[in-house]
């Protein structure tokens, strides 16, 4: 079969030579190294955002690559490169067509935990502009680190754009690409081990890689009883899950990568059928599937949620709390499910909680509460919802400090599957996948004696 052209494309603060190995590789496996292109753009300048470099890259395609408009093509993208791509993908819809297959290579799907550290000086110091020359010099890109920040709202927006779309942007016909994802399962060696992070390949985080995203709305601002309490997100696109490769890490991915993962993305390359990719599944899982047992094993299974906490008016709860429990006491929580959280530094209302399921064990768990915990930070004004049980706050006696907590039943979520594929039920636990809870609350002003209420007549 004729093969498409393929477009490299790396990732923050990287080049487009860091795909030369990938290059030299594939043009021994007979691919004409004239239809192999390489994506170079710039990250450490502040101005640039994700959405810049995703335009730049369909000018590039034309200018640089010489694609004309509408060719078909493959893309290899490494970390940033998948934002990069996706962004491409999302804002037109007939792009959709020509991209035929998208390898991910330790994507930053949903962003790096190293994002916020890169936004400080010392970021600046180690990964800024070196050009003493360049008016860009010593900056570390911050509207791109901002995008790749744990929990933004860019990567928030994004997943509403493609992964959970109305029509699927992601599948298995000609006017989708098929996806390839694969990440290392090892971190850092030497001075850069200082930044590992536990269930990271050193840079993204294994539970962020995947395309396999789930949704759920958890409405306890219903205004009447024909809104939904719960409402989860229908899944349109093909399962893209995360397939781990043993011994590499963010960086040894592309520089050594391996016989087995290139003849797999080659393989990938040439899947142009629903039967050719459940082929392709198959070998990949039976390939990795080592790998993946071990980490199994090892209670290394990892899942990501990404919150948004907003209120009736769609305006956002920057102070709240989300912890889970399996019982009906205050002491009986699963402590490892907030022991991770980071909160996006542009808008506190949205927050990422990594979570170990080896340490929640959830295929043990006989219930499942989400207790809820949120502040106004005044007297004057407070939080309420619809929740199975309130603790703090109830409406007919409103805590004068305006603080609120509610538990939430959530046991009817409890059913475990290794994979979210289409058509099954939403359960809350998936291993290596991210789970998006889109939280609503009431913000009602606090019934106070005398002046201090917000309004009163007089």
């Amino acid at each position: 079969m004729a093969r498409n052209p393929v477009v490299f494309i790396h990732g923050y603060s990287d080049t487009a030579e860091s795909f030369q190995t990938w290059a030299t590789l594939l043009e021994a496996r007979g691919y004409d190294v004239t239809h192999i292109h390489s994506c170079n753009y710039r990250t450490l300048t502040n101005e640039v955002s994700l959405r810049d470099i995703a335009e730049a890259f369909d000018r590039a395609l034309r200018l640089r690559a010489g694609l004309d408009q509408g060719e078909e093509f493959d893309a290899i993208v490494h970390s940033t490169g998948m934002l990069v791509i996706r962004a491409w993908l999302a804002t037109y819809a007939e792009r959709r067509s020509r991209l035929k297959h998208l390898v991910g290579l330790a994507p930053a799907t949903f962003g790096s935990p190293l994002a916020h550290k890169g936004r400080s000086w010392l970021g600046a110091i180690f990964k800024g502009e070196k050009d003493i020359a360049s008016p860009d010099f010593l900056e570390a890109g911050d509207r791109v680190l901002d995008g790749l920040e744990l929990g933004s709202r860019f990567t928030w927006d994004l997943a509403h754009l493609d992964l959970l779309s109305d029509k699927p942007v992601y599948g298995t016909d000609d006017g989708t690409p098929y996806v390839f994802v694969f990440c290392g399962t090892e971190g850092y060696r030497g001075i850069r081990q200082l930044v590992n992070e536990p269930g990271t390949d050193g840079t993204v985080r294994w539970a962020g890689c995947a395309l396999d995203t789930r949704k759920i709305i958890v409405n306890l601002s219903r205004q009447d009883q024909a809104q939904r309490r719960f409402e989860v997100k229908p899944w349109h696109n093909v399962d893209a899950p995360f397939y781990p490769v043993a011994g590499k890490n963010h960086g040894s991915l592309l520089r050594d990568p391996g016989e087995e993962l290139v003849n797999l993305v080659v393989q990938g390359l040439e899947v142009s059928s629903v039967d050719d990719l459940a082929a392709w599944q198959q070998e990949a899982e039976q390939i990795t599937g080592t790998e993946r047992q071990r980490l199994r094993d090892d209670g290394q299974e990892w899942q990501q949620f990404v919150v948004r906490a907003t209120d009736e008016r769609g305006d956002p709860i920057t102070d709240y709390n989300l912890q889970l429990l399996h019982g009906t006491a205050k002491d009986d929580d699963l402590a490892a499910f907030d022991t991770d959280v980071h909160v996006y530094s542009s808008d506190r209302s949205l927050r990422s909680f990594h979570v170990k399921l080896g340490d929640i064990a959830p295929e043990r768990l006989q219930s499942l509460w989400a207790r809820i915990m949120v502040s106004s930070g005044t007297r004057l004004v407070g939080y309420a919802g619809e929740v199975d049980r309130v603790v703090i706050g109830d409406a007919g006696e409103p805590d004068p400090t305006g603080w609120w907590e509610g538990w939430l039943d959530l046991t009817r979520f409890l059913e475990v599957h290794d994979q979210p594929r289409p058509g099954d039920r939403f359960t809350f636990f998936y291993p290596f996948t991210t789970t998006l809870i889109d939280l609503r609350l009431n913000r009602e002003p606090l019934p106070l004696e005398g002046p201090n209420e917000v309004a009163v007549f007089t």
